[in-house]
C-alpha cells in the first residue's frame, strides 16, 4: 500500500512509485567516492550523443517503492552519497522526494544530473522541483551537447555542463560553482 507523504504544496498525498531506468550500487564515476546511482526512466531532451538512450522513453522501465530503494541504499555502508541520474530526475521529482527526504536524513550527501539548467528551473517554480533541489547538495545541470563533449572533465559529459553547489545557489538565487576538491579535481 502507499504511504502519505506531505507534498510540496502541503497537502497528503499518495507517494508514487518511481519509474526506474536502473541502478549502479557501486559507482565511481556519477559523483566522488563510492555512490549508489539511481537512473530515472524518461527524459524530454533527447540529447545527441546521449549516455543513456535506453532511459529516454517515459514508457518501459521499472516501478519501485522509495522505500525499498532506500533499504537498498542502507544495506551499505561504504556510500558516501547518492547520485539521481536518468533520463531526467526532474521529470519524477515529486515521486523521488520522500526517497530524497529519507536519504538527507540518513546523512548522505545528493547530487543530481539535470539536462535542464538551475535558472531555468528556478524561473518554471514548480513546487515539487524547488523542493528537490532544496535536498540536493550538488547539481550537475545543462544538457549534454556533443560539440562540446569532454572527456577530460571530471563528473560531467560537455563544456556547458555545471557543477552546482545548490545550498548556495538557492541562497544566492543564481548559479554558484561547487568548489570542493572531491567534485571539481577528484585526483588532489
Amino acid at each position: 500500500m502507499p504511504s502519505v507523504q506531505k507534498s510540496a504544496t502541503g497537502s497528503n498525498t499518495m507517494c508514487k512509485p518511481l519509474n526506474v531506468a536502473g541502478i549502479v550500487g557501486d559507482s565511481i564515476t556519477d559523483g566522488p567516492g563510492l555512490r549508489f546511482t539511481l537512473f530515472l526512466q524518461g527524459c524530454p531532451h533527447h540529447c545527441p550523443g546521449c549516455h543513456n538512450p535506453t532511459a529516454l522513453p517515459f514508457t518501459g522501465g521499472t516501478a519501485m517503492a522509495w522505500q525499498d530503494i532506500f533499504t537498498r541504499i542502507s544495506e551499505n555502508p561504504l556510500y558516501s552519497g547518492i547520485t539521481l541520474s536518468g533520463g531526467e530526475p526532474m521529470c519524477q521529482a515529486e515521486a523521488l522526494l520522500p526517497l530524497c527526504r529519507a536519504v538527507k536524513d540518513a546523512g548522505y550527501e545528493l547530487a543530481c544530473y539535470t539536462g535542464y539548467t538551475f535558472e531555468a528551473l528556478l524561473e518554471e517554480a514548480d513546487p515539487f522541483r524547488l523542493e528537490l533541489l532544496s535536498l540536493c547538495d550538488v547539481l550537475v545541470d545543462g544538457p549534454f551537447i556533443m560539440a562540446r563533449r569532454n572527456l577530460a572533465l571530471p563528473f560531467r559529459g560537455s563544456e556547458n555542463q555545471r557543477i552546482l553547489n545548490l545550498k548556495a545557489s538557492l541562497y544566492a538565487k543564481e548559479a554558484v560553482w561547487e568548489t570542493a576538491k572531491r567534485w571539481v579535481d577528484p585526483q588532489k
